[in-house]
């Protein structure tokens, strides 16, 4: 061997010596990995958004988005209270998912083409259809968002909501003054005080604005809606195993819901001689396998957390103030949406 020879074998040995030793060194890459590692899975939620996150006084955080985070804590580290939720800005929302600051984004964000291919980021599932909506005094007497025509509307920046009211004014020859905010905070107390004839969001967002700072008796929402905006948890693209993961967290809840197994019977379920339930519930062993879970994954959200059903009817149904009705939120058997694919 020429002494030119025996020095690149010398450097691939110390070339491979060192990369082994990096690679020993590298934290985990997947989501997954991390969060098992951590003890605890970080969410991004909405500042304060009554019945989907919103803390209080104690600072407990609860909502439809809140559950989701717990649900999935609860499939992975068999805690549904290992959780961290990070309040996030619409501005924040997905550079902090973008730079790993946040597991999971789970901020009442409407999916979009742009949104789920354009920026590194990937949808999960719907936990809620929504669509854009439009609030005014009674005083104004205002009945069809027609009559808004020159009207000043308060609107969220960061959001498709400029988009689309721009949209939907233009295209029938109508003008509006927009007043943009950066905070949907200052945006409520601006429109509340006068400073905008109508202010425009998600209608649950609107309802729940409506509900949390006791203005009914004043203000309404306008029937129409000018989107529609599905709204669900975002991972970051390429991290398929956590993606799996959070996916199938939800549909787990809808199956619960399909298969009347709740809170309150889930243990007694852990009986039935159905092959589905059996896999659902982890007797019978597979799923978790497959999401490189614990079997009893499903099991632990519906025992700590509860179904669909249970967490919409607390957070935003009849339970709760913003009493929504299902809707398209109902189950596909009941004429909604909401279809969980097979858990088997």
């Amino acid at each position: 061997m020429t002494i030119i020879r025996r020095l690149l074998a010398a450097g691939a040995a110390v070339g491979a010596f060192a990369f082994a030793a990096a690679s020993a060194q590298t934290p985990p890459t997947s989501t997954l990995e991390a969060v098992k590692k951590r003890g605890q899975v970080i969410c991004g939620v909405n500042v304060g958004l009554g019945g989907f996150s919103l803390a209080d006084s104690q600072g407990k955080w609860s909502g439809l988005d809140v559950d989701m985070c717990n649900a999935i804590a609860a499939a992975v580290l068999g805690d549904a209270t290992k959780t961290k939720y990070l309040p996030l800005s619409a501005q924040q929302r997905f550079l902090a998912l973008q730079s790993g600051e946040i597991d999971v984004l789970l901020r009442n964000s409407t999916i979009t083409l742009e949104r789920d291919a354009g920026i590194g980021l990937q949808y999960s599932g719907v936990n809620f259809y929504d669509g854009q909506g439009f609030m005014v005094s009674k005083k104004l007497g205002v009945k069809a968002l027609a009559e808004l025509n020159s009207a000043t509307i308060c609107v969220a920046q960061g959001t498709t909501h400029e988009f689309n009211v721009a949209s939907w004014f233009r295209s029938r020859n109508l003008t509006f003054k927009p007043v943009v905010f950066e905070s949907v905070d200052v945006m409520y107390e601006a429109f509340f005080s006068g400073r905008c004839d109508a202010v425009t969001q998600d209608s649950s967002a609107l309802a729940s604005a409506l509900a949390t700072r006791g203005r009914q008796t004043d203000y309404m929402l306008l029937p129409e809606l000018i989107s529609k905006e599905p709204l669900g948890p975002f991972v970051r693209r390429g991290d398929d195993v956590w993606n799996a993961v959070v996916r199938w967290s939800l549909f787990a809840m809808l199956e619960a819901e399909e298969r009347g197994i709740t809170t309150a019977n889930v243990d007694e379920q852990l009986k039935s001689t159905d092959a589905l339930v059996q896999r659902l519930l982890g007797v019978k062993p597979g799923n978790g396998k497959a999401l490189q879970l614990d079997e009893k994954w499903a099991y632990n959200i519906i025992k700590q957390v509860g179904n669909y059903g249970e967490s919409y009817e607390r957070n935003v149904g009849a339970g709760s103030p913003l009493k929504l009705a299902r809707g398209l939120n109902a189950l596909w058997t009941k004429g909604g949406l909401m279809y969980p694919l097979p858990l088997r």
